[in-house]
């Protein structure tokens, strides 16, 4: 039985868009407004985005739930419903900290868990979507492709935003962030709508089973377990510096809002490109450019380590470091290693003698979030702690990136262990339209 086709993956790619587009609102641009306009403790954006992403670990509980019923699509609509309300609600938190802290900061929490649980039942079931009614020769493909759209949307947020909070005032951002949700939740309905009438790719029987039945069996499967680890490891490192970005951008280089956020943008462009990269290896420049997912996964970790100790390093040797070109250089090096491991988890999610690929994908989903969880907050802590015992903070800032940095190499030796060692999770090559 015929799967989706590719224009309606595309489509698919349209909600991974809007998913993006509100997170970067949250990790970025709010996140810099609360630590330089508002001057609060980094920890405070670190400890809200460690929450949103903490109660992610609802991830495998979605999608089993939607593993039992006949549509995914009241998932992902719902989920976008709530994640949108979320964000909207997070900016208002964020200015009413101006002025009564205590309010705003009550109003924060309940906003960005409610984003948490958004992103865990929309993107855990978009990706479970795509894994069960995609053909299995172009799974992989698939899920590169959507995550593609996803950073799409994350740099174009990040750049149109930026362009237009300038000059910074809390009117002009209830307006930014309205826009944004607006865009949002149309594109989702505009990407899932009629969707699901597409056949499955197989006629896998949906039974009711215990919750915890499904969990356990997912996790007793020794791949599917070592590639939960691996994730989790990897995701721990790729995040770490996400909160302490675009303050280190205004605190040492002195950007205003609208230049951090669109230096945020220049990352996930770079990532952009780098996801391009691995895609175009797999179809337009196979015949001359071979390279194993495995090395492409190695190598994105060690290239963004490297990245990271530069970034730190640079700040402190001249406030004319080329900030932007180090920017980019992390993002695609981020991207290179992130489409690869996607294409890993995309194949995986759809293995097994039953239908778990909810389950399967809120396992891995929920690892990558609490590792997004520890390495928001640890950043962010660890940024405080510096600032406290030194007044420079381009040595404060610079000695978190380098360690940073150095978390990064340790996970690309992790990586390679896991890749290349008795038990590999990673398939050898993504798979490419066609093949």
């Amino acid at each position: 039985m015929t799967g989706l086709t590719w224009p309606q993956i595309l489509r698919l790619g349209l909600v991974q868009m809007a998913l993006g587009s509100i997170i970067v609102l949250t990790t970025t641009t709010l996140n810099r407004i609360m630590v330089v306009e508002l001057a609060l403790p980094a920890m405070l954006p670190g400890l809200l985005v460690a929450l949103y992403q903490g109660s992610q670990i609802a991830r495998p509980k979605f999608g089993h739930a939607a593993d039992q019923g006949a549509h995914r699509t009241p998932w992902i609509i719902g989920g976008m419903a709530v994640l949108v309300t979320g964000g909207m609600v997070a900016t208002a938190a964020t200015l009413l900290m101006a002025t009564q802290f205590w309010a705003g900061f009550a109003l924060g929490v309940l906003a960005f868990a409610t984003i948490g649980f958004g992103i865990g039942a929309a993107g855990t079931n978009l990706l479970a979507l795509l894994s069960s009614r995609v053909a299995e020769e172009r799974a992989a493909a698939a899920g590169s492709a959507v995550w593609i759209m996803m950073i799409f949307g994350l740099a174009l947020t990040g750049g149109l935003s930026g362009t237009f909070l300038d000059p910074y005032s809390p009117a002009r951002l209830l307006t930014v962030s309205g826009a944004v949700a607006t865009s949002a939740m149309s594109l989702a309905l505009i990407g899932i709508w009629g969707i699901e009438c597409a056949p499955a790719r197989s006629e896998k029987p949906k039974r009711k089973n215990d919750f915890r039945a499904a969990l356990a069996e997912v996790w007793t499967d020794p791949t599917a377990r070592a590639f939960a680890i691996f994730v989790f490891a990897a995701m721990v490192a790729y995040n770490t510096q996400d909160l302490i970005l675009e303050p280190y951008a205004g605190h040492v280089f002195g950007m205003t809002p609208g230049e951090s956020t669109q230096l945020g943008g220049v990352q996930h462009g770079g990532a952009l490109l780098g996801m391009i990269l691995v895609l175009l290896a797999g179809t337009a420049l196979k015949r001359w450019l071979t390279v194993p997912v495995q090395v492409w996964v190695v190598g994105g970790c060690a290239a963004s380590g490297l990245a990271l100790i530069a970034l730190g390093l640079g700040g402190q040797i001249t406030t004319d470091w080329p900030i932007a070109f180090n920017v980019a250089a992390l993002g695609f090096s981020n991207g290179v290693f992130a489409v690869a491991a996607i294409g890993a988890m995309m194949t995986l999610a759809a293995t097994g003698s039953k239908a778990r690929e909810g389950t399967r994908m809120g396992v891995f989903g929920a690892a990558q979030a609490l590792a997004f969880a520890l390495g928001s907050f640890v950043g962010t802590v660890a940024v405080d702690m510096m600032r406290a015992l030194t007044p420079d903070l381009s040595l404060a800032y610079g000695t978190v990136f380098i360690a940073e940095g150095g978390i990064f190499l340790l996970s690309a030796a992790l990586a390679a262990r896991i890749a290349f060692g008795r038990r590999a999770p990673l398939p050898s090559s993504i798979a490419v339209p066609g093949e």
